[in-house]
């Protein structure tokens, strides 16, 4: 999903999807989460996560599917779009708007989103930046309610806390230590 180009005679990366937390510092790295779990973290349906990633509205960025079988991965900056898509779902915005205003974000390259607040009146989405400025990202709108992104990244942070993640090299989940599942399994084959 990414290339690289030159910049001040060195190479720097670029990213195809287009990342909007790029800045942002990751506090799980490389570690992907399966599908199931992203969409329990962010308060989806499985339907809805396949849907945006076949659309390109959110793309896993960890590992994407390489066919039928294979298992997406999620990262952390991933869940936390999922989880704002579906706050904004939840106010009324279309799927149109929210994919117009994530585009207009992307493009921008917002550096800090944690200290973003995105607001909407159900038809419009507006990116408030400080106390005083504020940003249509789709050009319409009146009133206006908030979502703190830096809150919605503590929500997602909290529940990945307590879910299954694994590494892309390997094909195992990592060990969570409340997998009673695998214990079972476990306590069967021996």
């Amino acid at each position: 999903m990414s290339a690289t180009s030159e910049q001040d005679g060195r190479p720097t990366p670029t990213v195809t999807q287009g990342v909007l937390f790029d800045d942002l510092s990751d506090p799980y790295g490389d570690l992907g989460y399966r599908g199931v779990t992203a969409c329990k973290a962010a308060g989806i349906t499985y339907r809805q996560l396949d849907y945006w990633a076949r659309t390109g509205l959110v793309e896993p960025t960890v590992r994407g599917a390489a066919g039928s079988g294979s298992q997406r991965l999620y990262g952390f900056r991933d869940i936390l779009v999922l989880k704002v898509v579906k706050r904004l779902l939840d106010t009324g915005v279309s799927l149109h708007q929210i994919r117009l205003a994530i585009e207009h974000l992307r493009e921008r390259g917002v550096d800090d989103l944690a200290q973003v607040t995105l607001l909407s009146d159900g038809a419009s989405v507006f990116e408030c930046t400080s106390p005083t400025e504020m940003f249509d990202l789709l050009q319409g709108g009146q009133g206006v309610f908030g979502i703190a992104l830096g809150k919605v990244w503590q929500e997602v942070e909290g529940s990945l806390a307590h879910l299954p993640s694994e590494s892309p090299d390997q094909g195992a989940p990592l060990e969570h230590p409340h997998d009673e599942l695998r214990a079972r399994r476990a306590a069967r084959v021996s």
